[in-house]
């Protein structure tokens, strides 16, 4: 069955952009499973749901699994192969002679999932864990840029975490928005103001941005571009 394994970042994008409930309509157009995996669940219930700020957008995201809109996954290959990635991943870059932590546990649950069912795509917001998987050299830069210091590569750690994650697609909250603009799913908030479609498809396009989507200005310039064309 076709399966789409979600991180954190983007269900969180979307809840803050009061958007979660595209998801019941994109899952029926995709016509597969959207997974959580049980990482990610504590990330995005469990942990909120001890806060004032983020509760009611936990509590969002339950709902969304009580109904069978998202399902948990886990089991012990998922368990087992998750703490191996993490470990291989934050011993690729060091600085000052000490690894570089650069990812978290819930991300590489994720990647975990998806070898494990080999999922049509990961979603996830995350630069860092994009880079590593698609262009691990821009990681380079980046810390380079931040830390004022040459990194040096593990090439093996690399090499073995290139080999898991190469068949592995990405998707953002950015497309996954700009696919309900496609869908007609946000069709009921165009207005008779000037320009509407247009200011619409933006503004969805700059809230996930401004929540945690790595995507650039000029990204979305185009999206806007060719979708209102």
């Amino acid at each position: 069955m076709k399966s789409l394994i979600f991180d954190a970042g983007p269900v969180i994008s979307l809840a803050m952009n009061n958007l979660l409930w595209v998801l019941e309509p994109l899952k029926k157009k995709f016509n597969g499973k959207f997974y959580l995996t049980e990482a990610v669940r504590k990330e995005l219930v469990d942990r909120p749901l001890e806060t004032k700020k983020f509760k009611f957008e936990a509590i969002q995201v339950e709902k969304l699994i009580e109904n069978g809109v998202l399902d948990i996954i886990d089991n012990n290959f998922i368990r087992e192969k998750t703490p191996g990635l993490l470990n291989t991943a934050n011993e690729i870059f060091k600085a000052y002679n000490n690894y570089i932590k650069i990812v978290h546990y819930a991300e590489m649950s994720v990647i975990a999932t998806s070898t494990t069912l080999s999922a049509d795509a990961i979603v996830i917001d995350e630069k860092t864990t994009r880079f590593l998987i698609e262009n691990p050299k821009m990681i380079v830069e980046i810390l380079k840029k931040t830390l004022h210091t040459p990194i040096s590569i593990n090439e093996n750690n690399l090499k073995e975490f290139n080999n898991t994650t190469r068949n592995i697609n990405i998707i953002r909250s950015i497309e996954l928005v700009t696919m309900a603009y496609e869908h007609g799913l946000l069709d009921n908030y165009v207005t008779k103001l000037p320009d509407a479609r247009k200011n619409l498809l933006e503004s969805v396009l700059w809230g996930v941005k401004l929540n945690g989507c790595a995507v650039s200005k000029e990204e979305i310039e185009q999206l806007v571009r060719l979708e209102t064309k």
